[in-house]
């Protein structure tokens, strides 16, 4: 079982790390390519296509000319994805208070997808950057990043696990959920009962997410079926509400 995540806008590049540990991302490559493309563009064009004030597309421009493959083998000013990536999710998946066992699970069976890393274990190193999956980024690929990355991040995914738990966005899983991808996917949907029935309330779902991911390295869970006793916050598996792949959690 291999469950995979979304990464997030905002980044940490400060605070103290829990672990020397580090590896080196699979698609690096691939990334190269990318801020090879990226940095062809001036500020105004990284504001347009990235839809960032002045800035912002600043900071990324001057993110990307500073990038560089050797600091992703031999730490510099990289850091590993887990305690990169801060947000929602990752406050619900809170890294900081996993121990280095539950880190080696981690890296065994979570995944991160990103718009400029393709597919990230958790102690991959990355630098600082913003690039969305759903940016319309012209390559000799393709005019979007579904387009570069093809059919690369599922075949990378098929080959992690028998089953994918699904706790990306759907901008992130339409990069995964190609036609090679050949392994069950299960995702998990967290809804709130309101007044006017079950409802998906985004930054509940997002914090949920995370939690999920954690409660997976917490109980080293490696059969999806396990995940419907989750009751983490007041959550509880909704068979009615479930069909197919589509697993339901109510609050």
């Amino acid at each position: 079982m291999i469950a995979i995540l979304s990464p997030a806008k905002t980044l940490d590049f400060e605070s103290p790390l829990r672990t020397d540990r580090r590896t080196t991302p699979r698609f690096l490559p691939q990334a190269e390519s990318l801020i090879t493309e990226l940095r062809t563009l001036e500020p105004d064009d990284l504001a347009k296509l990235m839809k960032l004030k002045r800035p912002l597309a600043e900071l990324n421009v001057e993110r990307i000319r500073t990038w560089n493959t050797e600091d992703h083998k031999t730490a510099g000013e990289a850091r590993q994805a887990l305690y990169a990536f801060r947000g929602e999710v990752y406050r619900g998946l809170d890294a900081d208070t996993m121990s280095s066992e539950d880190l080696e699970f981690a890296q065994e069976k979570l995944r991160v997808l990103s718009g400029l890393y393709g597919v990230l274990r958790p102690l991959d190193l990355i630098l600082p950057y913003r690039l969305e999956m759903g940016t319309s980024l012209a390559t000799d690929r393709g005019d979007t990043l579904y387009q570069f990355w093809g059919d690369a991040i599922a075949r990378e995914l098929n080959s992690a696990g028998e089953v994918l738990v699904n706790l990306a966005s759907q901008e992130y899983f339409r990069a995964a959920g190609t036609r090679a991808l050949s392994i069950p996917v299960i995702t998990p949907i967290f809804r709130e009962q309101t007044a006017r029935g079950p409802r998906v309330i985004a930054v509940y779902a997002k914090r949920q997410r995370g939690r999920m991911a954690r409660y997976i390295v917490d109980n080293r869970i490696d059969d999806p079926v396990a995940l419907k006793s989750y009751d983490l916050d007041g959550y509880h598996y909704d068979p009615d509400g479930s069909s197919g792949s589509e697993w339901v959690f109510l609050r």
